[in-house]
């Protein structure tokens, strides 16, 4: 696996029982990094970036202080991941379906095993990029 190794799936939440479309990402030059971005309109879709640690641990319990938060959750007989994201422009609780999100986890673990982040983590790249702004 290389460093430009990226993997994407789409998703559908669940706010409100209303659909959400959400695509997750995990790129392997940025392997502490998951991105999701939410379709909020047709064209407009809202991103957030969380610790690729806070939903390995969201998976199995409650994680997460702030912004973002999940934890898996019985509803009508099965196992949901509930997650909540919060900014100042409001609040949102979200449904996904747990085994989707296991699968997308397990995606990003075949490209960068758990513990092994830092051997594919650029620290030379940001530290150019920081310091030529």
């Amino acid at each position: 696996m290389t460093a430009d190794s990226v993997h994407t799936e789409e998703l559908i939440a669940l706010a409100d029982e209303v659909p959400v479309r959400s695509l997750w990402s995990y790129q392997a030059g940025e392997p502490f990094t998951i991105s999701v971005s939410f379709q909020t309109e047709e064209d407009c879709w809202v991103e957030w970036l969380f610790a690729r640690d806070l939903l390995v641990n969201g998976l199995v319990g409650a994680a997460g202080v702030g912004d973002v938060r999940m934890r898996p959750r019985q509803t009508s007989g099965r196992t949901v991941l509930q997650l909540e994201i919060e900014s100042p422009e409001g609040h949102a609780a979200l449904e996904l379906d747990r085994e989707s999100v296991q699968l997308f986890l397990e995606a990003t673990i075949a490209m960068v095993p758990l513990g092994e982040e830092s051997d594919y983590f650029d620290l030379d790249g940001l530290i150019d990029e920081i310091t030529n702004v």
